[in-house]
């Protein structure tokens, strides 16, 4: 007991000197590192909640960017219509995806495999259709999401980049830190025995459906945090801001971290934000067409998920501590 108390208050202030370190990068970078910094922080966020759903409960989403929308609206609509704090939009949004999630967990629970990818794939694919019906969502051309400037108390040198990086980087460090010493307790170890062996684990006396429905309810509550962070970024909500794209995308940052455990998120939020700049160098240096430039990043992105698959199934921190025990 004393070990393990000894290693959470390292963890915290292991959380703490990592954001300090954030902070003072993101003072000393342009502001189109910032603005990526704030979108690696959102990322990081959304994987997570994959990971948590798929690599702990074994639940499998590919539509995981609908409810990312539903956080972003949510949010959006509690700052329009309430005026809104920030927090608060961003603790609605969490609420409102928790409970859209709690909804779907309860589908889910009786559904496994392709048939719960199909079912959460389909909601992704039926997300603008159902957005478009609603004129209080904005239609096509969505609703405006503004948090204001920062606050002046940081100076007049404080850019709104700056201001997006702090508040997602805060969410973010949160966000982990939180979950990380809740897939340490005893709900982690619930879900992962569901994952490996739901059969014994609902001998045991694990009640196999409440775990699952449980389980997609907070991915689904970070989800939502994370488009609230994405809404943020791009001061907008629409249903061409969360496509299909986006749910492909997550998934494979998930497999790219390792889908079994949070130490590598960051590799794979990283991955996922470096792509795009990565795609339009290649680009320009082979002086590629117009269509080619727009289809390259999907390119990359799916070449290095089968990479990923093949050499480094478990993600490669999982592979480096496999590693580290098979010389031990």
């Amino acid at each position: 007991m004393h070990n393990l108390k000894a290693s959470n208050i390292s963890r915290f202030f292991g959380f703490i000197l990592f954001g300090v370190i954030l902070l003072i990068v993101g003072n000393s970078v342009d502001e189109l590192r910032v603005y990526q910094g704030a979108t690696v922080a959102m990322y990081v966020v959304a994987i997570s909640s994959i990971i948590l759903l798929t690599g702990y409960s074994g639940q499998v989403s590919l539509g995981h960017g609908a409810l990312l929308a539903v956080g972003g609206y949510g949010a959006a609509l509690l700052r329009n219509n309430f005026n809104a704090p920030v927090w608060l939009c961003f603790a609605g949004a969490v609420l409102l995806a928790a409970l859209w999630g709690a909804l779907l967990g309860a589908t889910a629970a009786r559904l496994s495999g392709p048939y719960l990818a199909g079912t959460t794939l389909a909601l992704a694919v039926g997300l603008p259709s159902i957005a478009n019906q609603f004129k209080f969502l904005g239609g096509e051309q969505g609703l405006i999401f503004d948090i204001g400037l920062p606050p002046a108390s940081l100076g007049e040198m404080f850019s709104l980049y700056k201001w997006f990086f702090w508040i997602a980087s805060l969410a973010a460090l949160i966000s982990m830190w939180w979950l990380q010493n809740l897939l340490r307790s005893r709900y982690g170890r619930v879900w992962r025995a569901i994952r490996t062996q739901s059969i014994a684990a609902e001998l045991a006396g694990i009640h196999v459906a409440r775990s699952k429905i449980l389980a997609f309810t907070v991915s689904a509550g970070l989800a939502g945090l994370a488009g609230a962070l994405l809404s943020m970024t791009i001061s907008t909500v629409s249903p061409g801001a969360f496509p299909l794209t986006l749910s492909f995308a997550l998934a494979t940052g998930a497999v790219i971290s390792g889908v079994t455990t949070l130490g590598g998120v960051i590799i794979g939020a990283v991955t996922l934000v470096a792509i795009p700049e990565i795609a339009d160098s290649i680009a320009h240096r082979i002086g590629a067409s117009e269509n080619v430039t727009n289809n390259l990043p999907g390119l990359l992105v799916s070449g290095l998920l089968i990479l990923t698959v093949l050499f480094v199934p478990n993600g490669p921190v999982e592979q480096m501590k496999h590693r580290k025990k098979v010389h031990i």
